[in-house]
């Protein structure tokens, strides 16, 4: 008798898994204009007007360590991270719902703590918390955040519509999330030897900020407005910088030429990771959580922004037969791989 075959999840990743759940996934109504494979769902429901949708789970031991994620810190980029999809869309976050699952180690108090960010986050960004759930966990919490916006039918932008000399450009700079973690997950280990240690963080404020208390760059998307700029495609970076960049590039179906020098990474991101033996390059290329916006226009576009001290213009899109290349500091070219953050590869 032949035994089943039985596939393990962590063969797939998680998009290929996506993509095997969804493989059969249909759109049947009018309304629905664009389904699963971008940062947002897109609805339609009346003339002019599109809706977008998008929802996100964050599960402790896997997402986020209590042991040094303050609960204020968790309920904020727990917005932060869904409304940055709906940006990514160049569209507008309206609405977010909150659902949780606590196990009874955790308190009213602590939720307290956790909703604060959450109504501080939604406060900043002129969200409005409209509903969610609550339920028991067996261990630990885990949140599931739906985030809903909207914006002008001819303004939404989805990954899928770069073309051959697009200039690919990203907001704000990259890496900093990445070593903040190191730095963070370094003085768990410290602690978790030595108890009476007292954690030093080295006065890395921007790099422990950046991985702690994200931002979404909502001020990009109203420089767009204010330009009248319309990227031609645009994604955010919470997987790593390569990873997003293949996502443009195999929706849009061309290569693209990503320059080395041209990746923009902060001072004190280049130094600690220095410091942690880390190539900063690497940790911008597949370090995630970033948040800030990858986008490609049109080289007409170029004037508008080459003096803007925010933006970077970082590689240009090509022929997909040219494929997806990483050409470095001293000329060498290289294929540009995924090594971005699974959430199944320990499981």
């Amino acid at each position: 008798m032949n035994e089943e075959k039985r596939t393990e999840i962590n063969e797939l990743g998680e998009f290929g898994l996506i993509r095997h759940l969804t493989k059969k996934a249909k759109l049947s109504h009018q309304s629905s204009k664009l389904g699963i494979g971008d940062d947002a769902a897109v609805i339609q429901f009346k003339e002019g007007k599109q809706t977008v949708v998008t929802t996100d789970l964050l599960i402790e031991g896997i997402h986020f360590d209590l042991m040094y994620v303050p609960l204020r810190h968790l309920g904020y980029k727990s917005i932060i991270v869904n409304i940055s999809d709906v940006y990514a869309m160049n569209a507008t976050p309206t609405h977010v719902t909150v659902s949780i699952a606590i196990s009874n180690r955790f308190s009213l108090e602590a939720l307290d703590e956790m909703y604060e960010g959450i109504y501080l986050a939604c406060d900043k960004y002129g969200v409005d918390l409209i509903g969610g759930d609550t339920c028991s966990s067996l261990r630990g919490l885990v949140i599931s955040v739906t985030a809903v916006g909207e914006g002008n039918a001819e303004d939404i932008v989805r990954r899928g519509g770069a073309k051959e000399g697009d200039l690919l450009c990203v907001s704000g700079d990259l890496g900093g999330a990445y070593v903040g973690l190191q730095l963070l997950e370094r003085e768990k280990s410290i602690f978790l030897e030595n108890p009476e240690v007292k954690p030093d963080l080295e006065n890395q404020t921007y790099i422990v900020g950046r991985q702690l208390k994200p931002e979404a760059r909502k001020d990009v998307v109203e420089l767009f407005s204010s330009l009248k700029i319309l990227p031609t495609s645009m994604i955010d970076i919470s997987d790593g910088l390569s990873s997003e960049i293949l996502h443009l590039c195999n929706s849009s179906g061309m290569g693209c030429s990503l320059y080395e020098e041209k990746i923009p990474i902060a001072d004190e991101t280049y130094n600690m990771a220095r410091k942690f033996n880390l190539d900063p390059v690497t940790c911008a290329l597949s370090g995630g959580e970033d948040y800030e916006l990858l986008f490609t226009i049109s080289p007409g576009e170029y004037e508008k922004l080459e003096n803007h001290p925010d933006i970077s213009v970082i590689g240009h899109m090509t022929e997909k037969e040219r494929g997806v290349i990483l050409i470095t500091k001293g000329n060498n070219i290289h294929p540009l791989v995924a090594q971005g953050w699974n959430s199944f590869r320990h499981n």
